[in-house]
């Protein structure tokens, strides 16, 4: 049996979400289905390979979660799990309320 990597506990929570890479100026609309406090996962067709550095918006509600991410790794035709990076103050308080939100659902 696999042991779980994972830091912290991930929730299911669906957000809209947008991603951009810049080295190619791509942006990609996405869903978000899964969170937690140092990353989340991405339901998207074609995903970013592992290794790609993002600028990652959420959007949930009337608030906006962004940081730096990167690709940690990615299933084509599913999506992608990405570690945020050097979030702001600002962004850990909202990340941290949808943390609560999605634990007590």
């Amino acid at each position: 049996m696999e042991r779980e990597r994972r830091r912290t506990p991930r929730y299911i929570f669906i957000a809209s979400a947008e991603l951009y890479e810049e080295q190619s100026d791509v942006r990609v609309a996405s869903r978000v289905s899964e969170l937690s406090l140092h990353g989340c996962y991405l339901d998207m067709m074609n995903p970013f390979p592992p290794g790609t550095m993002i600028l990652l918006k959420i959007f949930a509600g009337d608030l906006t979660f962004q940081s730096k991410a990167r690709v940690i790794y990615a299933t084509q035709n599913m999506g992608a799990g990405v570690a945020f990076l050097d979030v702001e103050e600002k962004y850990k308080y909202i990340l941290q309320r949808w943390m609560e939100q999605a634990a007590t659902h």
